[in-house]
């Protein structure tokens, strides 16, 4: 009885660093997702400012010919 005890409480103390690492591991990949979204933003926002628009500036467009 005794050594089956032991064996759960080694599992058990196993187990319990497992989740801890698997914890760690997690918090780093969602840090790291953060910032990895953040510069997909960023390069989002730049590929806008490069990329001309259908719609001409109201200043760029010529007047209609009935004017």
């Amino acid at each position: 009885m005794e050594s089956r005890l032991d064996d759960l409480e080694i599992r058990l103390t196993h187990q319990e660093l497992a989740i801890e690492q698997l914890t760690q591991s997690n918090l780093t990949l969602e840090k790291r997702l953060e910032r990895v979204q953040g510069e997909l933003d960023y390069l989002k926002s730049l590929m806008r400012e490069l990329s001309p628009s259908a719609v001409a500036a109201q200043a760029d467009e010529t007047p209609p010919p009935h004017y």
